[in-house]
C-alpha cells in the first residue's frame, strides 16, 4: 500500500498537506469515520481521494451532482486514477462495462449518484466488491431547514447497516452547528471523529456596497480590474438574469444566463461554455454553482441581498477554489430586505421556520452595515474568532465614515410613529422629504408635524438610514406591506438619552481598486507574455483532450511554472500541481514553451 505522502507527491503533485487532511486522511486510512467540515476550496476531495487510493478496493463517493461527477472524473482520469461514474447520463451499455470495471477490481473511484446508490441492484453489486470508503459529498443535502435538501439522502445511513467495516466520511463547505448535528444524526455518524477546518478565505477580498446606479456599479467593477476573468453574477429573478446577462453581452462581455426557467439542454451548454472556455461570465439564481469545480473563477458578484449569511458565505466561495486572489462583491438596498421578507412570510413554512429565516437575513443585512472589518464579523458568525482586522476587505481597505446621525433618527422614529407604525420606508420617506403625492395626501399626512422635516437628506439617504435603523434594532419591519415598526430600544434614542453615529454613503466615485485581485499586475511584462502562453498550450491541449482547461492544469500550477521557469522535467516535477502523470503525458509540451522564453535571473 502507498503512503498517502507518497500518493499526494506523485499523483496530485502536491508536497504537503492542508490542515487538516492529514488527520482525515488518516482517520479513514485506520478504519474510521470522519465528518469533514472545511470551507470551498480547503481541498475537501483529497481527503477521501487519497484514503481511496491508499486502502484496498475502490472507493464510492456519493455526490447530488452530475456536473460535478463528471468534471472530478475526468481529473481524476487524466490524474493517472481509473475513476468512473453513474448516473442518468451513462447510457446501458457504458453502465455494463463500468460494472465489470467494478467487480474485476479495475477501478480506484466510483461516483454513484444517491438515487443510483440506493437502487438494491447497485447496493448488492456493492456487496460482491472489495471497498475502500464510502464519502458522502455536499452532506448538507440532508438538512431539511436548508435549501438543497434532497430526500434521498434521508437514506444514506444505510451505509452503516450494510457495510459496517467500510469507513465512511461525510463532507460539506458550510454548516451551522444545528446542521452540523443534524447531518451527523440523520448519517449514523454521532460517533464518528469531526473535522471542522477554519472558514477563512483569504484570497478572497469581499467588498459589500449598497446599491447605487447597480449597472453604472457593476460595470465600473468588470471595468476595473476583472477583464478576460471568469465570474458568477447572481440575481433573486429569473428575469433578472436573463436582462442583466443580454446588458453586459451588449457591453463587449460574454455572459450566459443561467436558472431553471431555461431549457435542460441550453443549461447544461451554458454550464460547460462556462467550465471549458475562459472569460466567460454566468448569470445565474442560486441553482447555479453548487458542485461546480471549477477552480479559477475569480469574482462572484451579487446583485440581491442573499437570504442568509450561510448562502452568501457559500456563493462567494465559489471564487478562488485554486488559492489565488478574487473578489466577491455584493450590491445591495432595502428593496431586497423587503423582497426576501415578504418571500419569508409568504412561505409555507412554520413559525418557528419563519422566526429562523428572519433571524438570518437580519444577520446578513448586519454583515453589510457594520462599520468594521468584514471578514470578522464573517468568521464570527461560524464562531471563528479572527484576533485582528483581515486588511482585505473594503471596510479594511477605505475605513468607513461615519456620522452623528441621532437627530436625523429621531425624525424618522417620530415620522414611523405619527405616520401609525404601519407604512413601508417608501412611504415614510415621502412624508420626511414634504411630498404631496395622492397617498400621502389620501392619509393626511400632509398635515402632519413631521411632513416636511427632513428635506436635508434625499431618498437614497433616509433608506440608508432606514437599513441601518433595522440593523441595530430600532426598527422592524412586519406585515404583508412590510410596515416599520418601532421596538423597545428606541426609547433612550427618543428621550435623547444617548446618540448614534451611522456609516456614511460612500461618494459616487468609483471604488478604490486596492489590492484588486484576479490580473497579472505582480507579473513583469515578460512574465505576462510567458503567462499567456502557457495558457495558450494549456488550451489547445484541453481542447484536444475534450476537457476544461484546468483539467490540465490549475492557473496556480501556471504561475508557478512562471516563477520558477523549470527546464528539465525534474525542475517541472517540483512545481506544485504536476504529479507523475501530467508530467509524462504533458511535460515535454510545457517545457517547450518555457525553453522559448529566455529565464531571467
Amino acid at each position: 500500500m502507498n503512503s498517502p505522502q507518497h500518493i499526494l507527491e506523485h499523483v496530485f503533485g502536491y508536497t504537503r498537506f492542508r490542515d487538516p487532511q492529514q488527520a482525515v486522511i488518516d482517520t479513514l486510512v485506520a478504519g474510521n469515520d470522519a465528518l469533514v467540515l472545511m470551507p470551498t476550496g480547503g481541498g475537501k476531495s483529497l481527503c477521501y481521494q487519497i484514503p481511496a487510493l491508499a486502502r484496498p478496493g475502490c472507493g464510492v463517493v456519493i455526490s447530488p451532482l452530475i456536473a460535478l461527477m463528471q468534471d472530478q472524473v475526468e481529473a481524476l482520469q487524466e490524474a493517472g486514477i481509473r475513476a468512473a461514474y453513474l448516473n442518468s447520463s451513462v447510457a446501458y451499455d457504458e453502465v455494463q462495462a463500468i460494472e465489470s470495471q467494478l467487480l474485476y477490481g479495475e477501478l480506484d473511484l466510483l461516483y454513484l449518484a444517491p438515487e443510483r446508490l440506493l437502487q438494491p441492484r447497485t447496493l448488492s453489486l456493492l456487496q460482491r466488491v472489495a471497498l475502500s470508503v464510502f464519502a458522502i459529498d455536499e452532506a448538507h443535502c440532508v438538512s431539511q431547514w436548508g435549501h438543497d435538501f434532497r430526500a434521498d439522502y434521508l437514506q444514506l445511513n444505510c451505509l452503516h447497516e450494510q457495510f459496517p467495516q467500510v469507513p465512511r466520511i461525510a463532507l460539506t463547505a458550510t454548516a451551522d452547528k444545528r446542521t452540523r448535528a443534524e447531518i451527523a444524526r440523520r448519517l449514523d455518524l454521532e460517533d464518528a471523529r469531526h473535522f471542522v477546518s477554519s472558514f477563512d478565505r483569504p484570497n478572497i477580498q469581499y467588498r459589500i456596497e449598497p446599491k447605487d446606479n447597480q449597472r453604472r456599479q457593476l460595470l465600473q467593477f468588470l471595468q476595473g480590474g476583472q477583464q478576460g476573468n471568469a465570474g458568477i453574477i447572481y440575481c433573486l429573478s429569473r428575469a433578472k438574469v436573463d436582462s442583466t446577462a443580454e446588458w453586459l453581452n451588449q457591453q463587449g462581455f460574454t455572459a450566459l444566463p443561467y436558472h431553471a426557467g431555461l431549457p435542460a439542454d441550453t443549461r447544461a451548454e451554458h454550464q460547460r461554455r462556462f467550465l471549458r472556455e475562459d472569460e466567460v461570465i454566468v448569470v445565474a439564481t442560486i441553482a447555479f454553482g453548487m458542485g461546480i469545480d471549477k477552480p479559477d473563477v475569480r469574482f462572484v458578484v451579487h446583485l440581491d441581498l442573499p437570504k442568509s449569511v450561510e448562502a452568501y458565505y457559500q456563493e462567494t466561495g465559489r471564487a478562488g477554489r485554486d488559492g489565488e486572489a478574487s473578489v466577491a462583491l455584493l450590491l445591495y438596498g432595502l428593496e431586497d430586505v423587503v423582497k426576501i421578507g415578504q418571500m419569508v412570510e409568504s412561505s409555507e413554512g412554520s413559525e418557528e421556520h419563519k422566526r429562523l429565516e428572519r433571524g438570518r437575513l437580519n444577520a446578513m443585512l448586519g454583515l453589510c452595515e457594520i462599520t468594521s472589518c468584514r471578514r470578522q464579523a464573517l468568521l464570527d458568525y461560524f464562531a471563528e474568532p479572527l484576533d485582528k482586522p483581515c486588511g482585505n476587505c473594503d471596510t479594511c481597505l477605505e475605513v468607513p465614515a461615519t456620522w452623528d446621525a441621532s437627530e436625523a433618527a429621531v425624525k424618522l422614529l417620530s415620522c414611523v410613529y405619527r405616520t401609525g407604525q404601519r407604512f413601508g420606508a417608501s412611504h415614510v420617506i415621502d412624508v420626511l422629504r414634504g411630498s404631496e403625492n395622492e397617498k400621502v395626501r389620501k392619509f393626511s399626512h400632509d398635515q402632519l408635524s413631521t411632513h416636511g422635516i427632513g428635506k436635508e437628506f434625499s431618498t437614497t439617504e433616509w433608506r440608508a438610514i432606514v437599513r441601518q435603523l433595522i440593523v441595530r434594532g430600532y426598527l422592524e419591519v412586519e406585515g404583508e406591506f412590510q410596515g416599520l415598526r418601532l421596538t423597545e430600544v428606541c426609547r433612550p434614542l427618543l428621550r435623547r438619552e444617548v446618540s448614534l453615529n451611522l456609516r456614511k454613503l460612500p461618494a459616487k466615485t468609483p471604488r478604490s481598486q486596492n489590492r484588486d485581485t484576479g490580473n497579472l499586475e505582480d507579473l513583469g511584462p515578460e512574465d505576462q507574455v510567458l503567462w499567456q502562453a502557457l495558457r495558450d498550450c494549456r488550451k489547445q491541449l484541453a481542447e484536444e483532450r475534450g476537457v476544461p482547461p484546468y483539467v490540465v492544469f490549475h492557473d496556480a500550477t501556471l504561475r508557478g511554472m512562471v516563477q520558477a521557469h523549470p527546464q528539465t522535467r525534474s525542475e517541472l516535477l517540483a512545481v506544485s500541481g504536476v504529479g507523475d502523470s501530467k508530467l509524462e503525458r504533458f511535460g515535454d509540451v510545457f517545457l517547450a514553451v518555457l525553453r522559448e522564453f529566455p529565464k531571467h535571473e
